[in-house]
Parts: C-alpha cells; sequence; structure tokens
C-alpha cells in the first residue's frame, strides 16, 4: 500500500508538492483528468490534470473525482495554487498535488507508474530494478561514444553507479574508483582542491578540470540534475576541451540520465518504505511474515530502541538521522522503524559486525563522547519472531526509564535494568495517589516544601546507597556529617524504621512513584 502523501515523498520535492492535505486514501492507479466525460475516475486513482487550462474546469475536476472516490489530483501551477480550487479540494477532502512548473507529464507518468508497480510488488530493498541498472551501464556506452572518451556514472555522494564498457585511458584514480565503487580519498581531495564539488553543488555549467599530480588525467564533468537539485555526476576521462558540438549532446544525455537517477532513487525510497512497513508490522503483533519477508538476518535478535535529546531536553526520533548513522559505520540495510512515537531497530543479538547488538552498542558508546544526547535501550532476547513485540515493548519500557537511568550510560540492557523495570511496572500498575496514602514520606515531603528541608533527598541517598553514610554523603554532595545530622533531624519528624526490609522496600517504591528527589537519582528496588 502507497498513499498519495508516500508517492510524493517517493518522487521528491524536486517534482511535486501536496497543496491540500486530506485522507491518507491507498494510491492504486494512475489516471488522467477527463474534462468531458462524466463516468471518468475510480476510487483510489491519483488524477493528472495534464489537459485542465481553466480554473472552471478544474473546479468541476476535483467535483466529480471527488465523488468517484479519487485518491488525490495533480496540476500545475497557477491552478494549484488558485484559491477557488484549493477551497474546493479541502471542502470535499481530496487531497491537491502541485506538480512543479518545469516537471513534464509525461516525465511524471513514468515516475508515478514505477512508484505504484513498485509498491504494489516490492522486489529486494537493496538492489531496485535490475533493468534500470542496466540501462545506467547502456547509457554509460552511449555517452563515452558521444564525447569518444570513457565515463562513469556517479550518484551525488560520488558512489559510481554504472562505467562505460570502454576504459582504454583509464589512469590510477579512474581504476580505483571503478574497483571501490567510490573515487579515493586522495582522489577527491584533489578535485575538491580545485572546486569541482563546489562548482557540482551550486551549477549547471560543465566543468573541465585538467591534468593533475601523479597521473591523473584530465577529466571532464557533467552535473545531472532534476528541478535545481544534484542527482549526480558524468566523469569522462578526456584528452583535452571537447568540441561544442558533442558538449551539446552531453548536456542532452544528462537530461535522459537525470529521469533514470530520479527512477533509481524513488524505487530505493519505495523499496524502505515497503521494508519499514513489513519491520512495523512484525515488532506490533507476530504476523505470517518469514525471516526472509522481512530481510532479517539469522537470529536470535533483540530490539533497541533509540532515542535522542535536543539541546532543551526534548527527545528527538529521527530516522534519517538514525540511517546515516548506522549506515556511514557500515550497517548497509539498517532494520530501523519507527512505532508510535518510538524509534526500534532490530540487531542480531550474536557477533560484533554492523549489524550486531555489540556493535550498535559500541558504536552509540563512541558517539556519546561527542554527542551525550544520542542513547539507547536494549530489550531481551527474541528466539523465534513472535518474541519480537515482546523485546520492542521491554525496549520501550527502559527507553522511557533513561532519563532517570542517565547516570548508568547511554545503552540500557533490559538484564541489567530489571530492578528499574520492576519498579516501574509496580509504579505505572497503581496510581501514585494510592502509593502515597501512608508512612512517613507524605509527611517528609509536606516538611520539605513548608520549611526548605532536603529530607525526600536525603533519605533517597540513604535508602540507594543501603544506608552508608559516605557514599550517601557523596551523592548529595555534602559531608558526611551533614548526612548524620539530616537523619537524625528527619527521624525527629517522622517515625520510620529503617531497620525493616518491608518499610525501605516501600519507601522505595513510593519514591518512584514521586519521582527523583533532587539531587538524587531513583532508587532501585
Amino acid at each position: 500500500m502507497i498513499t498519495v502523501a508516500g508517492v510524493v515523498d517517493a518522487v521528491g520535492a524536486a517534482l511535486l508538492k501536496v497543496v491540500v492535505p486530506a485522507d491518507e486514501a491507498e494510491v492504486r492507479d494512475v489516471t488522467l483528468a477527463e474534462v468531458d466525460d462524466a463516468t471518468s475516475g475510480q476510487s483510489g486513482d491519483l488524477v493528472l490534470g495534464a489537459g485542465i487550462g481553466t480554473p472552471d474546469q478544474a473546479l468541476a475536476v476535483v467535483a466529480r473525482y471527488a465523488e468517484a472516490g479519487a485518491a488525490g489530483l495533480v496540476l500545475k501551477p497557477p491552478l494549484a495554487g488558485h484559491p477557488a480550487v484549493t477551497a474546493a479540494a479541502a471542502e470535499r477532502r481530496l487531497t491537491l498535488v502541485e506538480l512543479q512548473s518545469h516537471g513534464s507529464w509525461a516525465q511524471l507518468v513514468w515516475l508515478l507508474r514505477g512508484v505504484i508497480d513498485r509498491a504494489v510488488a516490492p522486489g529486494p530493498a537493496d538492489t531496485g530494478e535490475t533493468g534500470v541498472y542496466d540501462e545506467l551501464f547502456a547509457l554509460a556506452d552511449a555517452t563515452a561514444a558521444v564525447v569518444d572518451a570513457p565515463v562513469t556514472i556517479e550518484d551525488a555522494q560520488s558512489r559510481v553507479l554504472a562505467y562505460s564498457s570502454r576504459q582504454d585511458r583509464a589512469d590510477p584514480a579512474r581504476v580505483s574508483t571503478i574497483v571501490g565503487r567510490r573515487a579515493p580519498g586522495n582522489v577527491v581531495a584533489h578535485f575538491r582542491s580545485r572546486g569541482v564539488f563546489r562548482k557540482l553543488a551550486t551549477g549547471s555549467e560543465l566543468i573541465f578540470v585538467p591534468q593533475g599530480p601523479d597521473g591523473t588525467l584530465p577529466r571532464l564533468i557533467i552535473p545531472i540534475r532534476a528541478g535545481g537539485e544534484l542527482l549526480g555526476s558524468i566523469w569522462a576521462v578526456v584528452e583535452g576541451p571537447v568540441p561544442a558540438a558533442r558538449l551539446r549532446d552531453l548536456q542532452g544525455a544528462a537530461s535522459v540520465l537525470a529521469l533514470h537517477l530520479l527512477r533509481l532513487r524513488v524505487q530505493a525510497d519505495v523499496a524502505r518504505r515497503v521494508s519499514a512497513d513489513r519491520l512495523r508490522a512484525a515488532l506490533r503483533a507476530p504476523g505470517r511474515m518469514g525471516r526472509e519477508e522481512l530481510a532479517l538476518p539469522e537470529g536470535p535478535w533483540r530490539v533497541v530502541g533509540l532515542g535522542a535529546h535536543g539541546g532543551t531536553g526534548e527527545m528527538v526520533d529521527n530516522l534519517a538521522m538514525w540511517e546515516s548513522i548506522t549506515r556511514r559505520h557500515g550497517w548497509r540495510q539498517p532494520l530501523i522503524a519507527d512505532v508510535g512515537d518510538v524509534l526500534f531497530a532490530v540487531l542480531v543479538d550474536g557477533g560484533e559486525s554492523p549489524g550486531s547488538r555489540r556493535w550498535m552498542e559500541r558504536l552509540i558508546r563512541d558517539i556519546a563522547v561527542h554527542d551525550p544526547g544520542l542513547y539507547a535501550a536494549s530489550g531481551g532476547v527474541a528466539r523465534n519472531l513472535t518474541d519480537l513485540p515482546r523485546s520492542r515493548a521491554e525496549a520501550a519500557e527502559l527507553l522511557a526509564l533513561h532519563g532517570p537511568a542517565r547516570q548508568r550510560g547511554p545503552v540500557l540492557r533490559f538484564e541489567d535494568q530489571w530492578a528499574e523495570v520492576v519498579v516501574h511496572r509496580v509504579v505505572r500498575a497503581v496510581p501514585s495517589a494510592d502509593l502515597l496514602v501512608g508512612g512517613p514520606l507524605p509527611d517528609l515531603v509536606a516538611h520539605d516544601r513548608q520549611h526548605g528541608t532536603d529530607y525526600v533527598a536525603t533519605i533517597a541517598a540513604w535508602l540507594e546507597q543501603q544506608g552508608d553514610p559516605k557514599r550517601a554523603a557523596r551523592q548529595l554532595h555534602v559531608h558526611p556529617n551533614t548526612l548524620r545530622y539530616r537523619m537524625r533531624r528527619l527521624a525527629e519528624v517522622v517515625a520510620v524504621d529503617l531497620e525493616s526490609p518491608r518499610t525501605r522496600l516501600a519507601l522505595q517504591i513510593q519514591l518512584a512513584a514521586l519521582g527523583p528527589a533532587p539531587g538524587a537519582p531513583r532508587p532501585a528496588a
């Protein structure tokens, strides 16, 4: 299933943007708007207003296709932003999408067909559609014939997507780039020093780089752009400046390649969305999908909750950020999905390779040295797919406890934090008002508020440190004699038998329900 918003996200802001959001209807097909056919339109259609030229026609189309249950309507400006048209779409709850003025309807139909077909029958998430890659290699050969030079086609991150069959003028930099599927660091540094990447990022002009050190041959670099967005580039190893006629042909080849790179990006995005949807479903409840369908390696696994605190302490769950971090450190296809407001990763419990629990814990600890806002919480081991929801629930529970348990580090594991979990479950199961009905704690809270004392924090630290005055004083940053004095004074305020294990347990549960006292961590049972 894919919605209109999913289609827009997959195609990208270079071509589409939602003008009037409405219900998240499933897109089942793409159709062209028929101005004069009153019977046209079916439920689930994404309607393209290619022949709509006036506001009156647009209003008629909105009314007709909203009645038919269409998923959405695509118009070009200025019709897409016409006040009467947007108001009619909003009133009839029909999603209205704008095709950017530079986009062509033929290009959009081609891209949308790939998106919808991919969503209905997605292939392997990491490969995309084989035919598109074959076409890229064929286009690389055709481009090499135009410029009479060997070429590579690279994406916006300088990763090699395809290269021509003829590489007769390949220098060491070209050989390393093709073998490694990415330009080596020294080669990147050489071209960066010539301003190549800055020019690629900001302009559409062809770039000629003369011969460089260490036998690096001249390069002709052609940006591949769509709607002002850099999608990739063509790199040709040339002998010298290229004739103007060939340069025009190369720019035409770049326009064709832009469509293919858009299509690749769309396919990769749709595949990722489908994979995330399947993983999300498996984390919520056991389903009928097998390990292969979920793209899971062999288990056992652990579900890990991923979190981040912003500068003001608020929690930030950013799928793109975590995917970027994990990919950059070697996890090629991160198994990450959001369930509710929490982000989860499914990791292999054993081993040290990317995608394993130990690898993730090491990664987060290394990152936390420079960015202490990132943290994770690991649920228990899931030996079967049916255990994934339970591991996910445990990870979510630990993640919620991360704030009060921060001093224990950026990575929490269920086995290490079971005491916190037990107390948390007890507190969560009983209303706080019912837990704070008796004993000395309510009186100590009232005394602290009335007299400005710190008896609640004092007894919390004393319980946390099992009655050791030196450690409790160190926790509160006071002298041990100060702590002993406070303990004598609070015993005069309330009657409390701290020799009783049951009393100590009850106080710890009450303190957990009350929340962490100033200067003291939440006590654990």
